[in-house]
């Protein structure tokens, strides 16, 4: 999976779920295995676990991982399985109210970022990931660099955020001054990056905008270096913010980038706009935040509305 260049969560991911079917199988070795228990095991999950679509499509991809490049197997076919459901729900968005008050429950860095997932579209991981090279302050606009589906695109860098950004990396790059006068300063480059600019992980436009208030040891290779910010930081004081703007919707960090496509296409923006923004292959994906274009079910006015129309109540 590193020759693949695979995120680290992937790994642990992926060897859980081959430990998960070799205990399933009560310890056969994979090799002395295929399709038929392969099928047992995702249709397990399916009936008895009960477990979401996604869930199962990631076991999947993780044993025909295991078999087409670890044990140059041919798993075989899989046309048997019994399929987990996958449901169509629709994405929770919050009003333009809402994520005013949202917003305004948080302060500092949490703000800010929360703001970019909002005035960006970006997703979390994305907007943690953020390069310094990557915003462009003059151009007004943020290159996304190996998003969802390994592509990079640009969206839009909210004027508002401008200044609290520029004084955030003001503040970054002298911790990041200090890091290097203390042997420190490293971060994390994409593929063979480390290998071909050797002193590139010390350079400043490489360094995340959003970095970790500690440094920490790289598991795999025990290299001393600066992260950048916890998920799970941003995404409890999302929660709390919301909590506190007394809303009762399940929002999430994700809704901050569903409530952005759909505020645009209420402003009058071009679906295809708006789908280059969000980096859909397929504007079909896009189309779904056209459910909150109209008022009711599909501009549908009640019956009760028809017997006493001077009421508003």
């Amino acid at each position: 999976m590193r020759l693949r260049h695979r995120s680290l969560p992937t790994e642990r991911s992926y060897c859980d779920w081959v430990k998960r079917f070799v205990r399933f199988h009560e310890m056969r070795h994979p090799s002395e295995m295929g399709a038929v228990e392969i099928t047992a095991f995702l249709s397990y999950l399916a009936e008895d676990r009960q477990v979401a679509a996604a869930t199962q499509n990631q076991a999947l991809n993780a044993l025909v991982f295991l078999y087409k490049h670890v044990l140059k197997q041919d798993p075989g076919q899989f046309d048997g399985v019994v399929r987990a459901r996958r449901p169509r729900r629709l994405p929770v968005v919050l009003t333009q109210g809402e994520t005013r008050r949202v917003l305004e429950q948080m302060s500092g860095l949490h703000r800010m970022v929360a703001t970019l997932l909002y005035g960006s579209g970006l997703r979390l991981k994305e907007c943690l990931r953020l390069r310094v090279k990557d915003v462009d302050f003059e151009m007004q606009q943020i290159v996304v660099r190996d998003g969802k589906g390994r592509q990079d695109r640009t969206t839009i860098l909210p004027r508002g955020i401008q200044g609290p950004l520029g004084r955030h990396l003001k503040r970054v790059a002298r911790r990041h001054r200090e890091d290097l006068e203390e042997g420190h300063g490293r971060v994390l480059l994409p593929s063979a990056l480390a290998r071909k600019y050797r002193r590139a992980d010390r350079e400043w436009g490489w360094q995340y905008v959003f970095p970790s208030r500690r440094l920490s040891t790289d598991p795999r290779t025990g290299e001393v270096r600066r992260h950048h910010l916890s998920s799970s930081v941003m995404q409890r004081a999302v929660k709390t913010a919301i909590v506190a703007a007394g809303i009762h919707k399940a929002a999430t960090c994700h809704t901050l980038r569903h409530s952005f496509a759909t505020h645009l296409l209420q402003g009058g923006y071009d679906i295809r706009t708006v789908q280059k923004l969000l980096g859909h292959k397929q504007v079909k994906t896009t189309e779904i935040y056209t459910h909150v274009l109209r008022h009711g079910a599909g501009a549908v006015k009640s019956p009760a509305d028809l017997l006493w129309p001077e009421r508003s109540e």
